[in-house]
Protein backbone atom coordinates (compact mmCIF):
# COMPACT_ATOMS: atom_id res chain seq x y z
CA UNK A 1 0.00 0.00 0.00
CA UNK A 2 2.86 2.36 1.02
CA UNK A 3 4.57 1.41 -1.99
CA UNK A 4 1.68 2.36 -4.50
CA UNK A 5 1.31 5.63 -3.07
CA UNK A 6 5.16 5.86 -3.40
CA UNK A 7 4.72 5.20 -6.88
CA UNK A 8 2.08 7.81 -7.47
CA UNK A 9 4.35 10.54 -5.80
CA UNK A 10 7.31 9.49 -7.59
CA UNK A 11 5.30 9.92 -11.03
CA UNK A 12 4.14 12.99 -10.27
CA UNK A 13 7.50 13.79 -8.91
CA UNK A 14 8.78 13.46 -12.28
CA UNK A 15 6.48 16.43 -13.49
CA UNK A 16 8.16 18.54 -11.12
CA UNK A 17 11.47 17.67 -10.31
CA UNK A 18 14.60 17.71 -12.56
CA UNK A 19 13.28 14.50 -14.39
CA UNK A 20 13.17 16.67 -17.70
CA UNK A 21 15.88 17.37 -19.26
CA UNK A 22 14.49 20.58 -20.69
CA UNK A 23 10.82 22.28 -19.79
CA UNK A 24 7.67 20.33 -21.01
CA UNK A 25 6.23 21.88 -23.84
CA UNK A 26 2.69 22.66 -24.40
CA UNK A 27 1.93 19.71 -26.00
CA UNK A 28 3.33 17.22 -23.30
CA UNK A 29 1.73 19.28 -20.68
CA UNK A 30 -1.48 18.31 -22.50
CA UNK A 31 -0.84 15.20 -22.22
CA UNK A 32 0.35 15.28 -18.45
CA UNK A 33 -3.20 16.85 -17.93
CA UNK A 34 -5.30 14.10 -19.33
CA UNK A 35 -3.10 11.44 -18.11
CA UNK A 36 -3.17 13.05 -14.55
CA UNK A 37 -7.08 13.57 -14.88
CA UNK A 38 -7.77 10.13 -16.18
CA UNK A 39 -5.81 8.43 -12.97
CA UNK A 40 -8.74 9.87 -11.08
CA UNK A 41 -11.37 9.48 -13.06
CA UNK A 42 -10.45 5.69 -13.05
CA UNK A 43 -10.00 4.99 -9.09
CA UNK A 44 -12.85 7.41 -8.63
CA UNK A 45 -15.16 4.92 -10.71
CA UNK A 46 -13.74 2.22 -8.16
CA UNK A 47 -14.35 4.50 -5.08
CA UNK A 48 -18.22 4.66 -6.27
CA UNK A 49 -18.91 0.95 -7.18
CA UNK A 50 -16.66 -0.50 -4.41
CA UNK A 51 -16.90 2.00 -1.29
CA UNK A 52 -18.25 1.11 1.48
CA UNK A 53 -18.44 4.58 3.25
CA UNK A 54 -21.23 7.15 1.66
CA UNK A 55 -18.53 9.49 1.93
CA UNK A 56 -15.75 7.80 -0.13
CA UNK A 57 -18.41 6.99 -2.62
CA UNK A 58 -19.61 10.22 -3.14
CA UNK A 59 -15.78 11.89 -3.20
CA UNK A 60 -15.16 8.94 -5.97
CA UNK A 61 -18.18 10.40 -7.85
CA UNK A 62 -17.18 13.79 -7.40
CA UNK A 63 -14.01 13.13 -8.96
CA UNK A 64 -15.07 11.04 -11.98
CA UNK A 65 -17.36 14.40 -12.42
CA UNK A 66 -14.70 16.97 -12.06
CA UNK A 67 -11.60 15.29 -13.63
CA UNK A 68 -13.84 14.65 -16.81
CA UNK A 69 -15.17 18.08 -17.02
CA UNK A 70 -11.31 19.12 -17.05
CA UNK A 71 -10.57 16.55 -19.86
CA UNK A 72 -13.53 17.81 -21.58
CA UNK A 73 -11.73 21.24 -21.46
CA UNK A 74 -8.57 21.05 -22.16
CA UNK A 75 -9.45 18.42 -25.07
CA UNK A 76 -11.40 20.74 -26.87
CA UNK A 77 -8.86 23.74 -25.69
CA UNK A 78 -6.12 21.30 -27.74
CA UNK A 79 -8.39 20.52 -30.68
CA UNK A 80 -9.03 24.45 -31.45
CA UNK A 81 -5.52 25.27 -30.69
CA UNK A 82 -4.28 22.54 -33.31
CA UNK A 83 -2.12 21.13 -30.50
CA UNK A 84 -1.39 17.15 -30.59
CA UNK A 85 -0.38 16.25 -27.23
CA UNK A 86 2.57 14.45 -27.13
CA UNK A 87 3.29 11.10 -25.11
CA UNK A 88 6.38 11.62 -22.44
CA UNK A 89 7.94 9.95 -19.97
CA UNK A 90 5.79 11.86 -17.42
CA UNK A 91 2.56 10.74 -18.84
CA UNK A 92 3.06 7.26 -19.09
CA UNK A 93 4.16 7.36 -15.59
CA UNK A 94 1.30 9.00 -14.40
CA UNK A 95 -0.98 6.00 -16.84
CA UNK A 96 1.10 3.10 -15.44
CA UNK A 97 0.92 4.36 -11.44
CA UNK A 98 -2.96 4.56 -12.08
CA UNK A 99 -3.00 1.17 -13.55
CA UNK A 100 -0.77 0.15 -10.57
CA UNK A 101 -3.37 1.98 -7.96
CA UNK A 102 -6.38 0.20 -9.37
CA UNK A 103 -4.91 -3.43 -9.25
CA UNK A 104 -4.10 -2.93 -5.33
CA UNK A 105 -7.27 -1.33 -4.49
CA UNK A 106 -9.19 -3.95 -6.43
CA UNK A 107 -7.72 -6.51 -4.40
CA UNK A 108 -9.47 -4.43 -1.49
CA UNK A 109 -12.58 -4.15 0.08
CA UNK A 110 -14.41 -2.70 3.02
CA UNK A 111 -13.00 -0.29 5.38
CA UNK A 112 -9.62 -1.71 4.08
CA UNK A 113 -10.29 -0.24 0.72
CA UNK A 114 -11.57 3.14 1.62
CA UNK A 115 -8.57 3.87 3.62
CA UNK A 116 -5.99 2.96 0.56
CA UNK A 117 -8.37 4.76 -2.01
CA UNK A 118 -8.53 8.33 0.50
CA UNK A 119 -4.51 7.60 1.24
CA UNK A 120 -3.76 7.90 -2.27
CA UNK A 121 -6.08 10.85 -3.26
CA UNK A 122 -4.61 12.71 -0.33
CA UNK A 123 -1.02 12.30 -1.65
CA UNK A 124 -1.81 12.31 -5.63
CA UNK A 125 -3.79 15.35 -4.88
CA UNK A 126 -0.30 17.48 -3.54
CA UNK A 127 1.83 15.82 -6.05
CA UNK A 128 -0.64 17.54 -8.61
CA UNK A 129 -0.54 20.56 -7.00
CA UNK A 130 3.20 20.83 -6.67
CA UNK A 131 3.23 20.06 -10.38
CA UNK A 132 0.61 22.52 -11.25
CA UNK A 133 2.91 25.33 -9.67
CA UNK A 134 6.19 23.96 -10.21
CA UNK A 135 6.03 23.00 -13.19
CA UNK A 136 2.92 22.99 -15.70
CA UNK A 137 1.84 26.40 -15.26
CA UNK A 138 5.04 28.16 -15.57
CA UNK A 139 5.65 25.81 -18.73
CA UNK A 140 2.68 26.51 -20.44
CA UNK A 141 3.53 29.08 -23.04
CA UNK A 142 -0.15 29.19 -24.99
CA UNK A 143 -2.43 32.29 -22.56
CA UNK A 144 -5.28 29.53 -22.69
CA UNK A 145 -3.11 26.73 -21.81
CA UNK A 146 -1.83 28.65 -18.76
CA UNK A 147 -5.74 29.58 -17.73
CA UNK A 148 -7.27 26.55 -17.71
CA UNK A 149 -4.56 25.39 -15.35
CA UNK A 150 -4.93 28.35 -13.13
CA UNK A 151 -9.04 27.71 -13.38
CA UNK A 152 -8.44 24.21 -12.77
CA UNK A 153 -5.81 25.05 -9.69
CA UNK A 154 -8.34 25.82 -6.83
CA UNK A 155 -10.41 22.63 -7.60
CA UNK A 156 -7.16 20.34 -7.14
CA UNK A 157 -6.79 22.19 -3.68
CA UNK A 158 -10.37 21.70 -2.72
CA UNK A 159 -10.62 18.09 -3.90
CA UNK A 160 -6.97 17.79 -1.36
CA UNK A 161 -8.90 19.72 1.83
CA UNK A 162 -11.73 17.25 0.92
CA UNK A 163 -9.57 13.91 0.94
CA UNK A 164 -7.80 14.72 3.84
CA UNK A 165 -11.03 15.77 5.55
CA UNK A 166 -12.61 12.21 4.97
CA UNK A 167 -9.01 10.64 6.00
CA UNK A 168 -9.46 12.05 9.12
CA UNK A 169 -13.20 10.81 9.52
CA UNK A 170 -12.00 7.08 8.31
CA UNK A 171 -8.89 6.80 10.70
CA UNK A 172 -11.99 7.30 13.68
CA UNK A 173 -13.43 4.19 12.85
Amino acid sequence: MKNLITLAATSLALVAGSAWGQAPNDAQIAAIVVAANQVDIDAGKLAESKGSSADVKAFGKQMVTDHSGVNKQAVALVTKLKVTPEDNATAQSLKSGGVDNLKNLEKLSGAAFDRAYVDHEVVYHEQVLDAIDKTLIPNASNAELKALLEKTRPAVAAHLEHAKMIQKSLEKH
